[in-house]
């Protein structure tokens, strides 16, 4: 049965950039029509009623996808998978991620972001703190292929990383790309098929982090960063961040 759409959702003229698009597609998602787990209109019928293109609309569901608000199932549709209050973090805001390319752009920022706390971390950890990252790398070992657990381990190591470094601004930072660090984490993982040797390179950090040493923390976290990089990559560019890959490849996050 179709939905009927409100006609707030149009465009106005020359409004029709995909970032805007995909600005009044979260307006509409968040604003309740669609429940999660329910399959959103057609793209025919999202263009008719923004009045644009099928293929823009297309790629704004593509970002939308690549942050795991919408689960694209080829063959069946486009389902909602979270409702706004919980999925809608500052980045989207900042509109950073509202495209692929951005999507890298932002990459790059967080590898830059995560040496630097990396570093500040090793200098200003303390033995409680230092016993608290222990314990969540702990945690990240017996995960092991629980993507879900991994991945929740992960971004709490990380976040733990980060308010070891003693710098509210850091910690904001990285707070606000933890529902990022979620995706990534999983559908990366997801196209992988293992953990083993994302594990292998947090550990590294964490033994410098405890050593007070901020060189080669900064070293171990700048490798884990570009490895993360390159994997991350590799799964966009093979259709990897929307669908597992039937024979995937080793890969971190």
């Amino acid at each position: 049965m179709p939905h009927d759409l409100p006609d707030t959702l149009k465009l106005p003229p020359r409004e029709t950039a995909v970032a805007e698009i995909t600005r009044r597609l979260l307006d509409f998602l968040f604003s309740g029509a669609i429940a999660p787990g329910q399959k959103i209109p057609p793209e025919r019928q999202l263009a008719e009623a923004l009045a644009v293109g099928r293929s823009s609309v297309r790629e704004a569901i593509k970002s939308l996808s690549l942050l795991g608000l919408l689960d694209v199932r080829q063959g069946d549709g486009t389902y909602l998978t979270h409702s706004g209050s919980d999925l809608l973090p500052q980045v989207i805001e900042w509109g950073l991620l509202l495209g692929e390319p951005r999507i890298l752009d932002l990459v790059e920022a967080r590898a830059e972001i995560e040496v630097l706390v990396a570093g500040y971390a090793a200098q200003r950890a303390d033995a409680e703190g230092v016993a608290r990252l222990r314990a969540q790398l702990d945690r990240l070992a017996q995960a092991g292929d629980d993507v879900q657990a991994y991945v929740e381990a992960d971004v709490a190591l990380h976040l733990e990383i980060a308010r070891l470094s003693g710098n509210e601004i850091f910690m904001t930072l990285v707070n606000s790309l933890r529902s990022l660090l979620h995706v990534w984490a999983e559908r990366v993982l997801v196209h992988a098929g293992e953990t083993a040797s994302s594990f292998a390179m947090h550990a590294p950090i964490v033994d410098a982090i405890e050593a007070g040493d901020a060189d080669d923390a900064r070293a171990a976290m700048r490798a884990h960063m570009e490895r993360a990089g390159r994997r991350l990559k590799a799964a966009l560019a093979d259709g990897g961040a929307t669908a597992p890959a039937p024979a995937p490849a080793p890969a971190d996050i």
